[in-house]
Parts: structure tokens; sequence; C-alpha cells
């Protein structure tokens, strides 16, 4: 089948741009970013992260290999558009499931295709991040008007939306380690990682509290990722506060970690266009060495009040602009980073965070390292 749908992006800011319609016929509206990894695409559409958003691929071909049942982050896809260059409705695997215009027709993604993606970036790049539109079935003058009813990303508080309604277990309930995870957008290789690590999960919805959490008595806590504003999220800071306080080893990553910082009296703010990628430079100042990295996130903690924190001390910084990708507490056993370890899709280079929990959990005297 050849697609060939007209297909219209509109930027909040009056910049349109004309391509071919993927996916589902319809419109759709987020703020717009993009993700400098060449491969993952689903991955990336499945991250709950990635709620609210209109993601663009940098990569030049998307869909060539298909779509596959295991490289689900979540049980459906959560992004609220996709922006792609050469689109492929043909794929090489001969293991997978669909087809990448199928996979979007089946979970109702939005898409537009044949556009310049490497122009877009650029202009992003320079104007800073923004809300969009994508529509396959409105006139340009009508987008207009629809995208005044897109939300600002700011102040916007997601996890509570893309959260578990029901509290689950994941792992081998024998396992040696409990953890408790605070699921505020949890992507699926997180808790493969801690299971695998033996840990046996029991996955509690955003705005649990901690009195509930604490009722299964687990050995640590975990604080998962997600989409949104942090500093809107007093009902997650307060959870954190009350963990801190009962002295239990806590790991937090990516909206976890800026959390822990709300929680330990820092301070977020909105990027000018965020970290989207599976190539971000990240020094970890603990041992000197390097990692590459997988990151996506429009939020970050802010340097100012690290010094009026003497409990708070930086443990990775970004190479590329030097903002704050990790912390930990010198008075508790809690850490976290900014950006994903899980790393799926990879690399592979921050595992060892994991081990770090565990070794965190297992040990009367620990620092990270």
């Amino acid at each position: 089948m050849t697609i060939e749908k007209k297909a219209y992006l509109l930027l909040e800011d009056g910049f349109l741009i004309e391509g071919i319609a993927v996916g589902k016929i319809g419109t759709s509206g987020g703020e717009i970013c993009f993700n400098t990894g060449m491969t993952g695409y689903q991955e990336i559409y499945t991250d709950p992260s990635y709620a609210g958003q209109i993601v663009v691929n940098t990569a030049s071909h998307i869909g060539n290999y298909g779509t596959i049942d295991e490289e689900q982050e979540s049980n459906h896809t959560q992004v609220a558009g996709v922006v792609i260059n050469a689109f492929s409705e043909e794929h090489s695997r001969k293991v997978t499931n669909q087809s990448l215009q199928e996979y979007f027709e089946k979970n109702g993604v939005v898409a537009i295709a044949g556009l310049d993606t490497r122009m877009l970036v650029r202009y992003i790049r320079s104007k800073g991040a923004m809300n969009a539109l994508i529509s396959s079935e409105l006139t340009p003058e009508q987008m207009k008007e629809r995208i005044k009813q897109v939300p600002s990303m700011a102040g916007l508080e997601l996890s509570s939306v893309v959260s578990t309604k029901e509290t689950y277990f994941f792992g081998d309930e024998n396992a040696p380690i409990k953890v408790a995870v605070l699921d505020l957008g949890i992507k699926k290789n997180i808790l493969r990682n801690l299971s695998k690590r033996g840990c046996y999960c029991k996955v509690f919805p955003a705005k649990t509290t901690f009195a509930e959490m604490a009722k299964w008595n687990p050995d640590g806590y975990f604080i998962s990722n997600g989409p949104g504003d942090p500093a809107v999220m007093d009902y997650a800071v307060k959870t954190v506060k009350e963990i801190l306080a009962s002295n239990k080893p806590l790991f937090g990553i990516c909206l976890g970690h800026q959390i822990l910082g709300l929680a330990s009296g820092l301070s977020t703010y909105k990027m000018h266009h965020g970290h989207r990628g599976l190539n971000h430079p990240v020094k970890n100042l603990l041992s000197g060495k390097g990692e590459m990295t997988s990151q996506n996130h429009g939020f970050a903690i802010s340097e100012k009040g690290i010094d009026q924190n003497p409990s708070v001390e930086v443990t990775h910084l970004h190479l590329n602009d030097n903002t704050i990708m990790g912390i930990r507490l010198k008075d508790k056993k809690a850490f976290s980073v900014q950006y994903h370890p899980e790393a799926s899709p990879g690399p592979h280079d921050s595992a060892y965070l994991f081990d770090q929990f565990i070794e965190m959990i297992n040990a009367k005297n620990f620092q990270t390292a």
C-alpha cells in the first residue's frame, strides 16, 4: 500500500510543515521534542515518560525492522504523535509481529512522515521545546485554533495518569530482596533489571502513601521515571521525604531523581529543549569515569541551592552542558540519576547503578562510587 494522504505539522509559533499521513488518520497535539537514538523506536514510543509529547525521530529511516512484543516498555504506546523522515512499511526482521504502520493503526498513533527532520531538530534546538499539532484531517487554519487547546508541559501532572491503577508484583516471590516500587511511569526494563539481581518487586500506583508501601516491609524503595513537571508533584515529594526519614535504601531514576532532589530541598526547572537519545555523555564525579547514556527528560534539578544543602552531593554531570545527572545524600542511603541505566534501548554503560542499589540494601555502611 502506498501512503499518499497529506498531513501537516504545526508548531505553536506558527511554523507549518507539510508531509504524508502515517498511522491513524486524525489529529493529535503535545509538546514537540526530538530523540537522537539511531535505533529503538518501539521502546521510545512505549516509554511512559513521553506521555503528552510528539517525538521527532532524528534517525533517517523508521519502521525498517517492524515491531515486536518483547520491545514494549509499557502495555501500549505513550507518545502523543510521531514525526519521521523516511517511513518504511516493509520490515527486515522475520520475527516481527507487524509493520510499524499496522502498529500505529492498532495503537491509534497519529504520525507524519516525509519531513526534513534535520531542519526541524535544528529549529527546535534554536527556538526551544513548544507545543505542536499533527493533523491529517484538519486544514492549517483549523489547526491554528485547535493547537490553542494543547496544555503546556510546564505545570502539568501526568504521572498519576500513566501509573498503574492497581498494585502488582514482578519477579520471583522467593527472591532474597523485597523492593517497593513507586510507579510514576515506569519502564518494564527497570523491573527486569531489579528482578535479575534478586529483587521481588511490589509496584504501587503513583499516589500511594508511604504508610501503605511500608506495610509490605520492603528492604528498599525505588522511585521510577515518568512524565510531566516534577514541581507540581507534592504527593510524591511527601512520600519520598517519609521514605528518607525511615532510613531505608532509596534509588531514583529520571523523574524519581528529580523528586529526590525536591524532597532534599533542591528545585527543578524546565529545560530549553531537554535531553533525549542514546548517546549522551555523562561523567561520574566519584569514579572519574565517563558513560554513554540513554536519556529522556525535559526537566532537571537546578544547581542553584546545592551549596545550601550540605547533605546533597552531585555525583554525575552531563558533559555537553554540565547539567546535574546524579546526586546522593551523605546522611542517608539514597541516590539517584537523571538518565536511564536500564538502557532500553541501550547503551549499557550505567547498569552498575542497579548493582550499587543492591549493595546498598545488603550493606550496613555504603557509599556510591
